[in-house]
């Protein structure tokens, strides 16, 4: 038997490799960790958490003027930018502590490096300048902000990353993309008081998901106030004087800024750390091929999260990351089941989403009804705003069996989480019309449906 350092041996300790290390370590295994930036990886450091932070910034924007309605009058009202960005960091560096105590409390050792493969079981750490080695090697590095590097001028645009650290606020921000990342930063740009538009190369935001979905939260953005130009790309991105800026669409216009931001995708971090030396197989995104196990080409290398590229999820992560130290460490086989994920876009008002969009539930099943509704909720009838909420059901009409719940609107993340259970567990829309509703409340909207939708001719 070959002597090892290492039974395991981490790269990336974000969400996913930090769940898999510190179980693995809880039973019995030794384990080393490799962080090249911080511990907790890009949720909690540069992701999810910072950024629904500034989500709930941005949404007292709104409150202050909202309250008018319900007798409230504030005094002369001012926002401090450097203040949030102040709090949000100490509010990451405690997060970032925890995560690191959690993984020193499990027993793991953590190399504060960069870490690059030299063959299957040896990883080269490279501000320490030696190599270890380990029986079994997961890689979780996760993903990075994609920029179109062939767009003239690019670099004088930021990505995700650099937007939590700005010093100032800016004026006016540009934004390319059209998916959740694009969609959330609007929403808290424009939440702070800047002017924002939004950028997008096709049809309509928010493409991967129900069509409702994407039409609601389009107008959503236009009553926040945002422009939202789709069908069109950058082509040029101008330094003007100081911080401004000038981008030039693909459409012959102009727009002067003096922010300019890509949130245009992100890609599995895998360049240069020495996989295709080692004989790791990757995919034509650069993502890391692996099993329903998680297990690379190499038969002792595994990789989970982003990484892979198959649900870019931190919860997905965390729990692939689970699988794979109950398969490996724990003499327990366990596999991701990727059915039924739950997901949500922090915009404004929120998206909650889970199961089939209609379309795709048109393409594998024979017949499907659906229900849906938009209605202004109550809270809005005083405060004056002009969003509404949107809730629509997908259901399968031979079984009754609901195959996906779509909404836009307040609380709508906190709905959904709960109404995946529901779906899990197989429920149908007897099983909805059927639960009593609870008054006065929006989700009651969801046990009341009961005409199907049948769309104009």
């Amino acid at each position: 038997m070959p002597s090892y350092d290492y039974d395991l041996f981490t790269i990336g300790a974000g969400s996913g490799g930090v769940r898999a290390s510190r179980l693995a370590a809880m039973y019995g295994a030794r384990v080393g960790v490799a962080e090249e930036y911080r511990v907790g990886g890009t949720c909690v450091i540069r992701g999810c958490v910072p950024k629904k932070l500034l989500v709930y910034a941005s949404e007292f924007g709104h409150a202050f003027e909202e309250a008018k309605g319900y007798g409230w009058t504030a005094g002369e009202v001012e926002f401090d930018w450097p203040r949030l960005i102040a709090n949000k960091d100490d509010e990451i560096d405690r997060l970032n502590g925890i995560y690191i105590r959690n993984l020193k409390n499990a027993g793991a050792d953590i190399f504060d490096t960069r870490a690059v493969l030299k063959d299957a079981h040896t990883v080269h750490l490279v501000k320490e300048g030696r190599d270890v080695t380990a029986d079994k090697i997961l890689i979780a590095t996760g993903g990075a902000p994609w920029v179109d590097e062939t767009v003239p001028g690019g670099s004088l645009a930021i990505t995700s990353n650099e937007a939590f650290h700005l010093e100032k606020l800016p004026r006016h921000v540009v934004i390319a993309g059209g998916g959740y990342i694009a969609v959330e930063f609007a929403c808290i740009f424009r939440g702070l008081g800047c002017e924002v538009c939004l950028v997008y190369r096709g049809e309509d935001i928010l493409r991967y998901f129900d069509r409702d979905i994407s039409v609601a939260v389009h107008r959503g953005l236009q009553r926040l106030g945002v422009r939202v130009i789709t069908q069109a790309v950058f082509e040029k991105i101008e330094a003007l004087d100081g911080d401004n800026k000038r981008v030039r669409l693909s459409t012959g216009v102009s727009i002067d800024c003096d922010l300019v931001f890509w949130a245009v995708g992100r890609k599995p971090a895998t360049r240069g750390m020495g996989l295709e030396e080692a004989g790791v197989e990757l995919t034509d995104k650069g993502a890391i091929k692996v099993n329903e196990w998680s297990q690379s080409s190499v038969e002792n290398i595994y990789a989970v999260g982003d990484v892979t590229d198959r649900v870019n999820l931190t919860p997905v992560a965390i729990r692939e990351g689970a699988a794979f130290a109950e398969t490996v460490f724990n003499n327990k086989p366990t596999k991701m089941d990727y059915a039924l994920i739950p997901s949500a876009v922090f915009s404004q008002p929120p998206v909650g989403s889970v199961g089939l969009p209609e379309h795709e539930a048109r393409r594998a099943f024979k017949h499907i009804d659906i229900y849906k509704t938009d209605f202004r909720p109550m809270k809005n009838t005083l405060s004056g705003s002009e969003h509404r909420t949107m809730m629509k059901l997908v259901v399968d009409a031979d079984t009754d069996r609901v195959l996906g719940c779509h909404i836009v609107g307040e609380g709508a993340p906190e709905m959904i989480q709960c109404l995946a259970i529901a779906l899990r567990a197989g429920a149908t829309k007897r099983d909805f019309d059927e639960t009593c509703a609870l008054h006065p409340t929006s989700a009651e909207e969801l046990v009341t449906m009961r005409e199907k939708f049948v769309p104009k001719m």
